[in-house]
């Protein structure tokens, strides 16, 4: 044992020994838990990606954890703090004496509302998966934009990297392996073009780095992130959809398809609007971070109190997934009509997480872009002029042009507006027969007292449509629809049902 380690231990077993105290170990870092507070102890270890061995290289990652994380989660880190060994040869937290190891002293927070305690414990709700989005779009739009040509080079390296991680762990067959790296790599190549024009865009940026579920915790109602990498910055330094890749990911993991859709179109929402160009690199990131996982399960199989059943399903969950999300289906292009308050954005949301490929559709909102066109916020209301023709047939061609945008990245798309013209639908199919898709139109049907009653009952919706407006709407001439016409009169979950079935059924 060096004098740092042997130190380091008489500092823990000092810590240890305080009443209360719950002390927790990872492989890079123990943690001390007392009342409010949380002392975060770099150990004194060396791995070929950190370097802790000495007392000044702990104390300079304790002091770059905080300049990281604090900008992210200023209500948990607080500052470092050394400690000491006094006179006496005892050991103080933020003593007068020698400094003899240094800690990041954090708010100690409620560990079962980390998102994979929540995720575990039942469905995300769709307030809070907004609100991962938004909380994962706003560290992007403050993360340092970085050189990407780094990151592009060492894509390779990681699935390489996986692949040797994965085969060397002794649980998974050596040709399931082989044939997750082979495609991966395929899938880079493909890729390649996407992400060096997203490198050159801005998109590559100094981000979290280690998004799972449980580095986001809900703290007030509102998801925090938290222990951000710090001790490697090129390991951080990703293409942003890369960090975003892991929280879908690992929301998938958890069964939580619903939230993880939601998340993916909040963020599409917020971001620029090219981040819609880099959607085919999304299966290949996604596998990346799933198969890292896998490993990092199989790693703590070394533990003496590893819990080896329950480790190896989860080791094997990740594994599977990243070999299913490498090799994503065909995409779909999915449209929903009708007049106001027929439910069309209710039956979108609803349906989006169940359209392949995963994390589910892209929702293209004609109320959402109408309002982006005039650069406000989706709740606010907008001014009956900006509801005129010529403004209409602007929301429908860039719905047109997003459409194709999401299809030509091999992404399902649903579009969501009224289309009341046939011009408008049969634009739309010809866009479906250029991109090589086909097209799922839905056009649903409600009595003018339903679609007003509904109407009147949103709150902070995108939609500016009255139920004045709805009553105008009954003089529209539809003429023939050409798509399913669905009674939507009922219960949401009746009208994606009837949905469904009709595509199912062809109709």
């Amino acid at each position: 044992m060096t004098d740092d380690s042997a130190i380091q231990e008489r500092v823990f077993e000092a810590l240890n020994t305080r009443p209360g105290v719950k002390r927790i170990d990872t492989h890079a870092a123990s943690v001390f838990l007392d009342g409010t507070r949380a002392l975060k102890i770099k150990r004194a270890v060396k791995f070929p990606f950190l370097d802790y061995s000495t007392l000044e290289k702990r104390k300079a990652a304790c002091e770059e954890e905080i300049r990281i994380n604090r900008p992210l989660a200023p209500q948990i880190y607080h500052r470092v703090v050394a400690i000491t060994e006094e006179p006496d040869g005892s050991m103080t937290v933020d003593g007068r004496g020698r400094p003899v190891e240094y800690a990041v002293d954090m708010l100690r927070f409620d560990e079962s509302r980390t998102l994979d305690h929540l995720a575990k414990a039942g469905p995300l709700d769709a307030e809070l998966a907004t609100a991962i989005a938004d909380a994962i779009a706003a560290s992007h739009t403050n993360a340092t934009v970085a050189d990407g040509a780094a990151w592009i080079i060492s894509i390779p390296a990681l699935i390489d990297g996986n692949s040797n991680g994965l085969r060397n762990g002794g649980h998974f067959e050596t040709a399931a392996v082989e044939q997750l790296g082979k495609a991966s790599h395929q899938a880079f190549l493909r890729a390649r073009a996407t992400l060096v024009e997203r490198a050159r865009e801005g998109f590559v940026r100094r981000c979290h780095g280690d998004l799972h579920l449980a580095n986001i915790v809900v703290i007030d109602s509102q998801p925090v992130l938290f222990d951000a990498i710090e001790f490697d910055a090129q390991m951080a330094t990703v293409d942003v959809l890369y960090d975003l890749a892991f929280t879908l990911m690992d929301l998938l993991r958890h069964d939580q398809l619903v939230a993880a859709n939601a998340v993916l179109n909040q963020y599409l929402i917020t971001a620029p609007v090219e981040t819609l160009d880099g959607l085919s690199a999304l299966p290949l990131l996604m596998s990346i971070r799933a198969a890292i996982r896998a490993q990092v399960a199989l790693a703590r199989l070394k533990r003496p109190d590893a819990d080896r059943p329950g480790i190896l399903d989860e080791a094997h969950r990740y594994f599977d997934l990243a070999r299913a999300l490498i090799h994503p289906p065909a995409p779909r292009l999915i449209a929903v009509g009708g007049l106001s308050g027929t439910g069309k954005s209710a039956l979108a949301r609803a349906m989006a997480p169940t359209v392949a490929p995963q994390p589910g559709a892209v929702v293209l909102r004609s109320d959402v872009i109408r309002k982006q066109l005039f650069q406000v916020g989706h709740t606010d209301r907008l001014p009956s002029s900006t509801y005129r023709p010529e403004v209409t047939a602007r929301v429908y061609e860039a719905l047109m042009h997003r459409a194709r945008q999401v299809l030509a990245q091999g992404h399902s798309a649903i579009v969501d507006a009224v289309f009341a013209r046939e011009s408008e639908r049969d634009d739309l199919a010809a866009l479906a027969r250029a991109c090589g898709v086909a097209l799922n139109g839905l056009f649903l049907v409600a009595d003018l007292a339903t679609r007003q009653a509904r109407i009147g009952s949103r709150r902070g919706d995108a939609s500016d449509a009255t139920q004045e407006v709805a009553a105008l709407q009954e003089h529209y001439n539809i003429g023939r629809v050409g798509w399913a016409t669905i009674d939507a009169s009922g219960t949401p979950e009746q009208t994606l049902q009837r949905c469904q079935d009709a595509i199912a059924e062809g109709k």
